[in-house]
């Protein structure tokens, strides 16, 4: 599971989005987003603690863990795009550590962070199963991982209605959010039809971890994962 040979074709789509990025996910998302990396990332985040943020991006889930815990963690963003990792000055006074590359090979010890964050970025894996071993090891022994992401429903009728949004719905709003560069969001449906159903996703994280809580909303379209390891 994973987007194996896609992910090259995904992320020249994530490089070309970067001036809309932000913007049009939070319209895509019903203007939820921040509401989600929140919701996730509180009351499992510790003062001090070291954080891997996987799938950077800009650093909008670090972002959030930081103003919860008043910027008292040790951050290391880490993303397959340089451009990606160039821009965190809009969200960050300082310069944070950063490191660029992928899921499936983090350039990291052994028991090294306590808390792992992924938002919408786990989704974009090249081997999902991969990913999850790799983050499982980097982990200290009691280390958290949070991830928040779209949800692929388990029921059926709901699933087929969260298609529909991405498929029809979704490039609209893109389009009106972000312009031409809008309509390149219509590849997150590709993204999407790989990813595993929520069920799955989670008897996947229990592979490796040995508690997983897993909270949805938007009927299941939208996911807020812990895996504990």
């Amino acid at each position: 599971m994973g987007l194996g040979s896609y992910w090259g074709e995904v992320i020249d789509v994530l490089r070309d989005i970067i001036p809309v990025y932000d913007k049009v996910n939070s319209f895509i998302s019903l203007g939820k987003d921040t509401e989600h990396r929140t919701r996730a990332i509180r009351g499992r985040i510790k003062k001090g603690d070291k954080v891997l943020d996987a799938g950077s991006g800009f650093g909008n889930m670090s972002k959030t863990a930081a103003k919860i815990v008043n910027d008292d963690l040790s951050i290391i963003l880490y993303d397959p795009l340089v451009p990606m990792l160039k821009n965190t000055d809009r969200l960050f006074d300082k310069k944070l550590d950063s490191a660029c590359g992928v899921f499936e090979h983090v350039p990291f010890q052994d028991n090294e962070f306590d808390m792992v964050l992924s938002g919408y970025s786990l989704r974009d894996a090249i081997s999902l199963k991969t990913a999850i071993s790799e983050i499982h090891r980097v982990l200290k022994n009691d280390g958290r991982w949070v991830i928040v992401d779209l949800g692929k429903p388990d029921q059926p009728i709901i699933r087929f209605g969260v298609t529909c949004y991405l498929r029809l719905l979704l490039p609209i709003i893109a389009f009106i959010a972000g312009g031409k560069l809008g309509l390149k969001f219509a590849t997150l449906y590709g993204t999407y039809k790989l990813w595993p159903q929520n069920k799955k996703l989670e008897s996947l994280l229990l592979e490796k971890f040995s508690r997983v809580e897993f909270d949805k909303d938007l009927m299941g379209g939208a996911i807020m994962v812990a895996a504990y390891k």
